[in-house]
């Protein structure tokens, strides 16, 4: 390891935890029910599943309130078959949103963009498509909103899954890679099945935090799991995506003070659990009192479990993983969830504010080694003065010409105007191979 990458993963390990980066496996472990789940009939699919491929329609209605997009012809909820990552991959039903531009749709139709969003938790209650005013997740739920809308004003329709697990039964596999990237393809695959004449087959993939990591997971999943599809796609773009995952788990496990941030601890684990659920399971990973706060991630949002109530008033030092814990089991887990490993063949734009205090830039910096190492193309982007949610505003003139140019084919006539600039990588670290 060079010198530049022990100095990243230093100051790596003493970040705090990703909070934005917001399932069922074949086992009962994973499969906890929410308590409220089964608030909206909607939510609730066919026993069995039809036996169909990913993508196929199980229902949709029309979506309005504040979870529906500004500026469009139509907006709905969906709910569609995927996959879960976990063990065979098992068929479940993926709730999430489609929204389509006003105006008469062009030659080939609107391009799609489809969106990963960031963390919200576990709970059913966070989904995106079932957004309310007074919700625990709201406030993060309508964070990209602003970014979305944008998205239609140019003419691209945008699809949002929800994830595995979040809407529907089941429990949410955090940061899961496959899982996620299945919702995010599979869903331009049923606003095709619903809308296909009024679709072009180019589309991209956007996500932030979470969402970021499960772009590109997205991304790289997409030539075999579309090779039959006809879909082509063009760009995927992370702002800030979560990494690291290994080595900030156990630097929340050594924290010696009840602090906000513990609550991503169980999350990380959902994710984990859901990767291996025949050898990691709460019983034999988690002493007593946090195995009891674990049960927390089925009913309450990010916000509720980073209060003093639950995670948040946790001191977790020596207390979160029993001695006994198959911790190289889990750590295999947590290394699967990175995405500077993956193998991604088209264009990457990585956008990363530089006062992020939740996705630390040392991290984002390491994926993009990771990705070029692999033989992919990465404009690595740094926006100086932007936060972990603010970098969603302050690029969006680039995000727009960036994603114009690969949907579109057509090039910024002049600079763009941004505080956010591309970055090189510093000397001596691989570069972009061109295409």
């Amino acid at each position: 390891m060079s010198a530049l990458h022990r100095s990243l993963w230093a100051l790596t390990a003493l970040a705090v935890l990703p909070s934005a980066c917001a399932h069922r496996a074949p086992s009962t472990t994973s499969q906890v029910k929410d308590v409220d789940w089964d608030v909206r009939e909607f939510y609730r699919p066919p026993s069995p599943l039809p036996n169909e491929a990913p993508g196929f329609v199980l229902d949709h209605e029309p979506l309005t309130g504040l979870a529906a997009l500004e500026g469009t012809k139509l907006n709905e909820r969906v709910l569609y078959l995927s996959n879960s990552g976990g063990p065979g991959e098992a068929p479940i039903a993926v709730s999430g949103i489609i929204a389509v531009p006003e105006g008469e749709e062009p030659t080939g139709g609107w391009p799609v963009v489809t969106w990963a969003h960031g963390t919200l938790g576990i709970a059913d209650k966070c989904a995106p498509s079932r957004d309310e005013l007074g919700a625990s997740a709201h406030w993060y739920n309508q964070a990209p909103h602003r970014l979305l809308n944008q998205f239609l004003k140019q003419g691209w329709a945008v699809v949002m899954s929800d994830y595995e697990g979040l809407g529907t039964p089941g429990r949410h596999p955090y940061l899961l890679g496959n899982s996620q990237a299945y919702g995010v393809l599979d869903i331009v695959r049923a606003a095709h099945a619903l809308h296909g004449k009024k679709l072009s087959k180019k589309f991209a993939i956007v996500g932030h935090s979470q969402g970021g990591q499960a772009a590109l997971f997205a991304a790289a999943r997409a030539p075999e799991r579309l090779k039959d599809d006809g879909l082509e796609l063009v760009g995927v773009l992370a702002y800030a995506p979560a990494s690291a995952m290994e080595a900030l788990f156990y630097a929340g496990t050594a924290q010696t003070s009840a602090g906000p941030n513990a609550a991503f601890m169980p999350l990380f684990l959902t994710g984990a659990i859901a990767g291996n659920p025949s050898e990691l399971t709460p019983e034999n990973l988690l002493q007593a009192e946090a195995q009891r706060l674990y049960a927390y991630v089925d009913t309450q949002c990010r916000t509720e479990l980073s209060e003093a109530g639950s995670w948040g008033g946790f001191v977790p030092a020596g207390k979160v993983l029993k001695l006994t814990a198959p911790v190289l089991k889990l750590n295999a887990q947590l290394r699967a969830m990175e995405p500077g490993a993956l193998t991604v063949t088209t264009p990457v734009r990585l956008v990363q504010g530089g006062q992020d205090e939740r996705v630390n830039p040392a991290q984002t910096a390491l994926v993009s080694t990771g990705l070029i190492s692999k033989g992919a193309q990465v404009e690595y982007v740094g926006c100086p003065v932007a936060d972990h949610f603010g970098v969603l505003g302050d690029d969006i003139p680039g995000t727009l010409a960036w994603l114009k140019q690969r949907l579109t084919g057509e090039a910024p006539s002049e600079p763009v105007l941004s505080s956010c600039q591309r970055v090189d990588p510093p000397p001596g670290t691989p570069s972009s191979p061109a295409r």
